[in-house]
Parts: C-alpha cells; structure tokens; sequence
C-alpha cells in the first residue's frame, strides 16, 4: 500500500438515493467521476494498492456510489471517505439507466458539504470530450471543486506527456491545480497523485 494510506476498506455500495451514506462532520469526502471505461476503478486500486473497486472489460461496471474509509499516517486528516462515482457517457445502458445513475449522482452532490474535491478523471488519449464538459460545467454550477485527473497515460509516448497535457489545458478545462498525468498500468503519477491528495486534506 501506498506510504501514505494505512488502509482502506469498503464502507457501503449505495444504487438508490435512500441508501447514501449520512455526512459525517469528521470525514472529508473526495469523490472520483468519469466517463465509463476511464480507468476509475483500475486508478482507486492502484492509488490504494488493493483490489477493492471491481474491474472489468465492460464499460460501466461500476453501478453504484462506493464509499471506501481510507485511514491516513498523517495526524492532521487522519481519514477521509474516497467516493467511487457512477460511470457516465456509456451508450448502450438503457436510458431509464443512464437517467437513475444521474439521479443517484445528483442526489449524493446536493448540499454535500463534506464533499471537498471532485476528481474528474479523463482519458489522456481523447481529452475532454462532450459529456466531460457538461460535468465540469454542472460541478462549477454547484461549486465543488474539481481536479482533473488523466488516465491510461501509458497509451501515449511518455516523451509526449507535458505537450499532450498543455494542449487540453489550452483547449480549456477547469482543475483546481495542474492536472497530474497517471497511468495505472505503469503506477506513474499514482505516487504524485497520493501525496497531492495528502497536501489538500492537510
């Protein structure tokens, strides 16, 4: 596990708005959305060195809000909840499906004031596309704060990272810092991306 995570552990897998979780004063939240098939789940387990978030070879496996307790070396945040969002942007769900996933997204994000950053994950090799936007839009409307993440960075030359990066910057995106570049194939960037995480906690 990495040197900054003691452990982690599954809290509770919501898939109805009556199921989430109460807010807990104590527990800042950090949540981690993305178009389905972005490597979400593949970067929790690398960046918390387990297998606690279930991949697949079929977009969307993840159905419900995941709510991991993750506990710190640090004294100043000793633990925090990571919340494993719904998938979005996968065509071939029905869309009563697509709409109970917005809805369960929806309901979780509204008036959360334990939630203190949204990681918004993207694929490296596409950048922001429609549905990405439309997120990052919908959050600044709700005024969380957002972090963008890039994933599957190993698909692309590593000698072409800081210009690929700087190119989607430019192109425009929200990120509350400079987005950190991560593959979980390779485990590059994990290690940047845990102590980032750390620092915004302290």
């Amino acid at each position: 596990m990495s040197n900054n995570f003691i452990k982690a552990r599954l809290e509770a897998s919501c898939f109805k708005p009556g199921q989430l979780l109460e807010q807990d004063d104590s527990l800042p939240e950090i949540a981690f959305a993305g178009r389905s098939n972005v490597g979400k789940s593949s970067l929790i387990n690398a960046l918390l060195n387990t297998k606690l978030a279930h991949t697949g070879q079929t977009p969307g496996k993840t159905r419900s809000i995941n709510f991991y307790r993750i506990t710190l070396k640090t004294e100043s945040a000793s633990e925090f909840r990571l919340v494993d969002l719904p998938g979005y942007g996968y065509a071939e769900r029905s869309r009563d499906e697509r709409n109970d996933w917005k809805k369960l997204i929806s309901a979780y994000m509204k008036g959360r004031e334990s939630l203190k950053l949204v990681c918004h994950l993207v694929d490296f090799c596409h950048g922001l596309l429609k549905n990405d936007r439309e997120l990052q839009e919908w959050l600044r409307a709700s005024e969380k704060n957002i972090f963008v993440i890039f994933t599957k960075a190993d698909k692309i030359s590593k000698g072409k990272w800081r210009a690929t990066r700087d190119n989607y910057i430019r192109e425009g995106l929200f990120s509350y810092d400079v987005p950190i570049v991560t593959s979980a194939e390779s485990r590059e960037g994990i290690e940047k991306l845990s102590e980032f995480l750390i620092n915004f906690l302290s």
